[in-house]
């Protein structure tokens, strides 16, 4: 499996102050019952139910980890968000990312997912706005994923770009 290593180019190097808000758990109303989606709301630093989430990747085909691994990972993350379909009985999550940072400088970010019902719908474009600028809100100016080759040509209308110094990543498995 190949991987690129990405940078989000950052135009910007201050926030305006109008801009910077609290990264405390907050919902978002995205979308008010279109045609084709019920309400989407997207929400910051929420509760995550951790089965739900290993559904929302097992929907995409990735390979099921540990839940006590996820939730360690969650646990650890700098910033996640989540697309909600508010319906009558229960929300059910469609989307989802998070990153992890050193709190400083630099972000990465992991495990993005849309559900494949609600894929090629700006959703997951919207998604990733909402992480980016949450980053930017707590001044992270280099932010970093690793993508697989069929979905840089959607990170790359978001502003990300190979590695402008042309460093490859480089990766440590255990044999």
């Amino acid at each position: 499996m190949t991987f690129w290593h990405f940078f989000f180019k950052n135009t910007r190097k201050k926030l305006l102050p109008q801009e910077i808000e609290n990264i405390e758990p907050k919902e978002t109303l995205l979308i008010k019952n279109s045609n084709d989606l019920n309400n989407i709301y997207i929400t910051i630093n929420k509760e995550i139910n951790l089965y739900e989430l290993e559904e929302l990747c097992d929907s995409v085909g990735w390979v099921r980890r540990p839940i006590k691994k996820v939730k360690t990972a969650l646990d650890n993350s700098f910033v996640t968000v989540c697309l909600l379909e508010k319906q009558k009985q229960r929300n059910l999550l469609i989307g989802f990312a998070r990153a992890t940072s050193d709190h400083s400088f630099n972000a990465t970010i992991w495990d993005v997912v849309i559900h494949p019902n609600f894929q090629s719908k700006g959703l997951g474009k919207a998604l990733m706005n909402e992480l980016i600028k949450e980053l930017r809100y707590k001044d992270i100016s280099t932010i970093t994923l690793f993508a697989d080759p069929q979905v840089l040509n959607f990170y790359r209308t978001l502003g990300f770009m190979s590695d402008p110094d042309g460093v490859k990543g480089m990766f440590w498995y255990p044999l």
